[in-house]
Parts: C-alpha cells; sequence; structure tokens
C-alpha cells in the first residue's frame, strides 16, 4: 500500500513537472500594461526582452529593447530566442509577426480595448501561460473592488460638485498635440476618475489652438512619452502658449499623466492613477479612504 502511494505521488510530481516544462519559459513582451500584468503574477524571470512601451517597473529598463510595439523587427527578437511573444491588438506589423512565428516563436496577441471584460481575459490568459491561474483571479478581484470604490466615490463626489470639463492631450515630438477621443483608455479614465471628456471624435486626432479655445476646458491632461512632471507642463505651454488662454491655463489646473499607461489595455497602476486623477478633479472632496467603505 505504502509503494503504491510513493508511486502515485511520483506520478502527480512527474504531471506537474511535465506541465511546468509545457509552459513558455522565454517571454518578449509588447505593450506596457501586458509587461506590468507578466510582473505582477510573478513572470519577471521569464522575460528576456520588452517593448519600448514597457518601463514599469523600473526593473524592465533593464532588459533588451525589442523596439516600439508597433514598428517591431524580427531579427532583434529572434536573437532572444524567445518561447513566446505577448503583445495587443496594436503589435505588428503583421509581416513581423509572420516572420516571428515561421522561425517558431508562439504569437501571442491580446485585447487592448479600455474595459474590464477585455482585463478579465487577458489576465485569465496570462496567468495560464504562467501556470499562476489562482493568482491571475485574486489580482482580478481586488482590481475589480479598487474600481468599485472608485466608482462609489465619485458618486459622492458628483453630490458636491459638477464633472468638471477635461481634454487629454498627446503630445509628440515637435510639439504637435493630439486630443484623446471616445475609445482611447484616456477617455475612460477621465470617466472612471469622475471628468467630462470634451471631445467628440474617435482615438486620437490632432487638436487646432482655435478648437482648444472653444472647448475651453476645466482641466487639461498632458501625456507626453519624452517629459515628465513639471518639465513636460512646462514645455507644453512654452510650446502651446494658447493653452494658458483656457480656463484650465489661468486656473493653473494643467497635470501631467504618465504616456504607458496608456499602452497595451488596463495596467496595475491605472486604480492609484485614477485615484490621483480624481483628487485633482474634485480637490475638496474628502480622501477616498474616508466616506466610501472598503
Amino acid at each position: 500500500m505504502r509503494m503504491k502511494t510513493l508511486l502515485a505521488c511520483a506520478g502527480v510530481l512527474l504531471s506537474q513537472m511535465a506541465v511546468a516544462d509545457a509552459l513558455p519559459q522565454r517571454w518578449v513582451s509588447a505593450g506596457g500594461a501586458l509587461s506590468e500584468w507578466v510582473v505582477a503574477l510573478g513572470g519577471e524571470n521569464k522575460l528576456v526582452g520588452v517593448d519600448s512601451t514597457s518601463q514599469y517597473p523600473r526593473s524592465l529598463r533593464s532588459l533588451p529593447s525589442i523596439g516600439y510595439q508597433r514598428a517591431l523587427a524580427a531579427e532583434g527578437i529572434l536573437a532572444l530566442k524567445p518561447d513566446i511573444l505577448v503583445g495587443s491588438a496594436e503589435t505588428g506589423p503583421p509581416p513581423v509577426l509572420a516572420q516571428l512565428k515561421a522561425a517558431g516563436v508562439r504569437i501571442e496577441l491580446l485585447a487592448a480595448k479600455p474595459d474590464v471584460p477585455s482585463l478579465q481575459h487577458n489576465l485569465a490568459r496570462i496567468g495560464q501561460w504562467l501556470g499562476k491561474e489562482t493568482e491571475a483571479q485574486g489580482l482580478m478581484a481586488a482590481y475589480q473592488q479598487r474600481l468599485e470604490r472608485q466608482a462609489a466615490w465619485v458618486e459622492q463626489a458628483r453630490q458636491q460638485q459638477p464633472a468638471p470639463r477635461v481634454l487629454m492631450l498627446l503630445s509628440h515630438a515637435g510639439g504637435n498635440l493630439q486630443a484623446a477621443g471616445k475609445d482611447t483608455l484616456a477617455a475612460w479614465m477621465i470617466a472612471q476618475a469622475g471628468g467630462q471628456n470634451l471631445t467628440e471624435h474617435n482615438g486620437y486626432k490632432p487638436v487646432s489652438n482655435e478648437a482648444m479655445l472653444a472647448l475651453d476646458p476645466q482641466v487639461i491632461l498632458i501625456a507626453s512619452s519624452r517629459l515628465q512632471g513639471d518639465a513636460a507642463k512646462a514645455a507644453l505651454l512654452e510650446q502651446n502658449p494658447i493653452l494658458a488662454q483656457t480656463r484650465a491655463g489661468r486656473e493653473g489646473r494643467v497635470l501631467e499623466i504618465d504616456a504607458t499607461l496608456l499602452v497595451g489595455g488596463l495596467g496595475p497602476r491605472v486604480p492609484d492613477a485614477l485615484e490621483t486623477l480624481s483628487k485633482a478633479f474634485y480637490p475638496s472632496a474628502p480622501p477616498q479612504t474616508a466616506g466610501v467603505s472598503r
């Protein structure tokens, strides 16, 4: 009987080892949010390369770069000998993905939609590929709880103050500005934080000085891939002095948001960013930990 038990235990152990060996061991990731979830699920040691939008945690910056997620090159990726490339629907170009697949690299593209169902699907899949299904379920449950607390806080804040009118601007090289439209992650974050996004178009589109003056936002958010913090705001205002004539400019309500938050769908840092935006949108409201039950 004891021998049977030992044999059974050995069989289970061998089965678990076989499953572990079948999981991809060498990962490249394209899309900041996706890379952050791999790390959150304990898979950082499997990452052998990341794209240029994968900046958090800071330890990822020491990994080889595979370039920008939309403009990957096969040679650099193949040199890393990955088992799997995890990216979003924005990852490409398609001929490069086809070349990688032909070379034996497993290609897994996940949704970058700014909604909770897409995040649930993405986390479940990454959890499966890492052998961390239970951990993925736990992270998703905690994430949903934070979003629910956020929504309850915004509902209370709006009882005291109307939703501020918000314009989110993406700053590119040369000072060209694009406004975030209705179907972007930026617009989703503005709504979740309690603001009213002013644009009616889809995606990101250039915005003229006349349009910015006509919109007259109460709050302007800046997302820049080149500068952060006060440097981003100072550079943007210097290059676009028309912003100072808006209500947001006159009242000093020009805020900087990390551009990497907007890549790859909802990432682990989004709930913290929502709290920061909410405090800026409703400065007189109590902190979220006060007045909203956990």
